[in-house]
């Protein structure tokens, strides 16, 4: 009864909110447990059959479409959350938990995740570490919120790492904090892998106090050279959470509230770049906490920053502040269309890890191109996530689409890829490159891309987890 193979069902696997070409699957499975997912592997196994792990309906970037038919492996029954561990600020969590089920579970307990930007409610959590999603926070302890997992390797073999490996687990003395030893650790192999090099079952994670108290400081942005050496020279103090850039269309199709008319007076109103930094007071002495933060931030913008405005609203947008930190520390409602698909019906975004010092000519680089395209650059989405205090940033560039118009498909694909070609030869680093992508960047790491696929035949050597993707 939870198994499936017909084509109203495969249909469902077979595409997803990317531009990435349907590919259905042969049969659909749903396991409940872990020993499932292991004889699942082993048949498929014996049988040379492509195995494609999922853990949400909710899909972005084209890594869970059957590129070669076979079995998708749905997770989603696995929705257990194991463990809430105050004490140790951990969560453990089956693959199938989705953000609305954890923030609810963790928020009676007083405790959160440390979310990125607006995931769907029905999205996987799992799936958005595993994919290496980086959080508004960035506060360097959050950066990796992944610890020890359980992970079934394309052989059928299950294998716990980090802490979680020790004698006793889950009962150990480390309760499985520490993503690191006693044994060999493959927690990292495991991201950005896409489901190529095993199934991850459950995992440990790091989750944080509610604060106590939190402002919201708000500061209109022009000169994004400026606002750098700015965050330069504040981040790297700790001071602050959640801290990030939007641009005017994304900040506006977030916090629209009647479509199309708020959006577009919101859109014109809204200044080029808005710097959103919430400061907080967490569990011990947060009004003393937040006092100190305030002070500093004072005293930066009047020694050396006379041109940043930071305050608690923005003009003619009564009541943002307090809207973007409940957007920040929630999901994206179920029962809302998500913001990305809200305005045209489609979207793609491109993302990449840079320096902070280098976001203005990024930027620049894809005016150039869209101009080049024909597509407006106001009608582009950007979003800058500093990473640790500052030491690098995430850019994201979302392109907004009619996905009933196969013409304006083809326009966004094809300036999708010359703007990756075009900041891959100004460096910037794709750590997460999906389809086309991927052969963009790995034929430029030859020797790391050798690697991997050595690695790959190690532990899948019939190659049957989700082929096709990756660089395999």
């Amino acid at each position: 009864e939870n198994s499936f193979d017909d084509p109203s069902v495969l249909k469902k696997y077979a595409a997803d909110f990317s531009l990435t070409p349907t590919g259905a699957p042969s049969y659909v499975v749903k396991p409940k447990d872990a020993q499932e997912v292991q004889k699942i592997i082993r048949f498929a196994n014996e049988q040379s059959l492509p195995v494609v792990p999922v853990s949400s309906d909710v899909h972005f970037n084209g890594a869970t479409i059957p590129r070669q038919g076979g079995i998708v492996l749905d997770l989603t029954r696995m929705k257990k959350v194991l463990e809430i561990d105050e004490a140790n600020r951990r969560v453990r969590i089956e693959a199938g938990v989705m953000w609305q089920q954890l923030t609810e579970e963790l928020a009676k307990k007083g405790m959160r995740m440390i979310m990125p930007l607006l995931p769907p409610a029905g999205r996987s959590v799992l799936t958005d570490y595993l994919e290496r999603e980086v959080p508004t926070n960035t506060v360097y302890d959050y950066g990796e919120p992944m610890q020890s997992m359980e992970v079934v390797w394309p052989t059928g073999e299950i294998f716990r790492m980090g802490s979680a490996s020790v004698n006793g687990y889950p009962d150990s003395a480390s309760k499985g904090a520490n993503p690191s030893g006693p044994g060999i650790d493959f927690y990292r192999f495991l991201q950005g892998a896409q489901g190529t090099m095993g199934v991850v079952t459950w995992a440990n994670l790091k989750i944080e106090s509610i604060p106590k108290m939190d402002k919201v400081f708000l500061a209109p942005v022009d000169d994004l050279a400026y606002v750098q050496e700015f965050l330069y020279r504040t981040l790297p103090r700790r001071i602050g959470q959640e801290c990030l850039l939007l641009n005017n269309v994304d900040l506006a199709t977030m916090v629209a509230e009647n479509w199309p008319g708020d959006f577009e007076t919101l859109r014109a109103a809204l200044p080029p770049w808005t710097l959103i930094l919430v400061v907080s007071g967490l569990l011990r002495r947060p009004e003393e906490k937040i006092a100190y933060e305030e002070n500093f931030l004072k005293e930066v913008i009047q020694n050396e920053f006379r041109k940043m405005e930071l305050q608690d609203n923005l003009p003619g947008v009564p009541g943002i502040g307090r809207k973007l930190l409940s957007l920040l520390r929630k999901p994206w409602p179920a029962e809302k269309t998500y913001w990305k698909n809200i305005w045209k019906g489609g979207s793609q975004s491109l993302f990449l890890i840079a320096k902070p010092v280098s976001s203005p000519l990024y930027v620049d680089i894809v005016k150039k191109m869209a101009a080049q395209h024909g597509y407006p650059m106001s009608d582009i989405g950007s979003y800058i996530q500093p990473i640790e205090h500052n030491r690098a940033c995430q850019m994201e560039f979302t392109f907004f689409y009619n996905p009933a118009d196969s013409s304006e498909k083809a326009l966004i694909a094809d300036l999708y890829r010359h703007v990756a070609l075009a900041l891959l030869n100004q460096g910037a680093l794709f750590t997460r490159p999906y389809g086309e992508l991927a052969s963009m960047v790995y034929e430029r790491a030859s020797g790391y891309t050798l690697a991997l696929k050595r690695l790959k035949k190690v532990f899948d050597p019939k190659n049957i987890m989700n082929p096709g993707n990756l660089c395999f």
